[in-house]
Formats: structure tokens, sequence, C-alpha cells
């Protein structure tokens, strides 16, 4: 059994998948307090639910990608076995993961897309930086920044562990923050190998929990 906040279907707005067709499940649940996050409705309530019967809510959307996010869903041990049981499904298979938990025993078909908290997300502390031992150019780095403050850090944390030559590093603008301009220029300046990415579903539809 799992706590499930939502099962939706709705386009990828983040990462290397950004604007395909997929279906997102939400865990409830987060031990972090990041001050940008938008989904502070999973940190509590939720329903249980059999992997099996997430299993069917999957299937029913008919695609074949398919994000595990949160909160943060490795809070929750039996995320594991959901995991492989998409994969052993044959869905291409995300996990959206704070950082902060060991992300070593993830079945190694899944892409983890790993966000490192920056100073301004106020959990900077909580960094298990042994992740970053273990991932693979199947996986991904995720930079929140909130400020020039932030981007100086992760310019630096980039640099200074080459990243850019072992994953896909991931520059987002803490909506509502960091203006995505600025941001790009900031990059560009500094001949960074990242992508700057912007969340495709708030521009398309908002704020909005479940899109």
């Amino acid at each position: 059994m799992l706590k499930i906040t939502e099962i939706f279907h709705s386009l990828q707005g983040e990462a290397r998948d950004a604007g395909r067709p997929t279906v997102f499940i939400r865990l409830t649940g987060c031990p972090l307090r990041c001050v940008y996050c938008d989904s502070e409705y999973a940190f509590y309530g939720g329903e249980w639910m059999h992997i099996d019967q997430i299993m069917e809510q999957v299937a029913s959307h008919k695609t074949r990608y398919v994000c595990v996010t949160g909160g943060e869903p490795l809070a929750q041990k039996r995320c594991h076995e959901l995991l492989d049981r998409l994969c052993e499904a044959g869905y291409q298979v995300s996990l959206e993961t704070s950082g902060a938990i060991d992300v070593s025993k993830v079945d190694k078909r899944v892409s983890r897309v790993v966000d490192l908290k920056t100073p301004d997300s106020g959990e900077l502390e909580r960094n298990l930086w042994a992740n970053l031992d273990v991932l693979t150019p199947h996986d991904q780095v995720k930079f929140v920044i909130c400020s020039r403050r932030d981007y100086d850090w992760a310019l630096d944390e980039v640099r200074s562990r080459g990243l850019e030559e072992k994953q896909d590093i991931l520059f987002s603008p803490a909506w509502g923050q960091q203006d995505a301009t600025e941001l790009a220029a900031w990059v560009l300046e500094d001949q960074l190998a990242v992508r700057v990415q912007l969340q495709l579903h708030k521009i398309l539809w908002g704020d909005v929990p479940g899109k």
C-alpha cells in the first residue's frame, strides 16, 4: 500500500521529457519544507492504495511515460516496489526526488531527477551529496534558482563537481521569484552547458494542482 495524493494525466512540464503526455503519480508526504514548494497540498491527507490499483489507473491513460513525484516519494518505503512494477510493465519512468534521501536503491531503469537544494530554498543542509556518486547519464540533476545568490552557488557546484560532463543539468527559475530571461542571460554569459527549463504546465494552465 502507498498513500497517494493524486494520479493524473497531463503534459510533463519539466526535465528531459518536457512536453510529453505523462501519467503522474503523486505520493503523499515530504520531510522538507522548501520555500518555493508548489505541491504543499501533498504534505498531508491522501488515500491508501494498493499498488495493483495504482497500476490499473496508470494503464487506463494509455501512455508509456510515467512520473512518480510528491511531496518526496522516497519517504514512503514501498515507492521502490512501485517503481520496479512500473518498469517491469514497460513504462518509461522518471522519479522526482529532493535529493535528501538515498537514491542508490532506485531501479536503474528509472531516470532519477534529483533536485539539489539551493541556499534560498531554505533546505540547503538537507542535500545528500553522496547521491551524486551513484547517478548515471540516464539521470538528471535540477537546481531551482530563486536569486543571483542561488545561481552563483549552483554554478560553483556544477563546475567544481564536473556535473556538466555526467548528467543533464537543469536550471529552473523559481516561479514568481526569479526572472527566467535574466537566468537565461546568466547561463549564456557563463557558457554553461545546462538546460534552462520553464515549468510548461504552469505556462499552459497556471499554478493549478493536478495539471
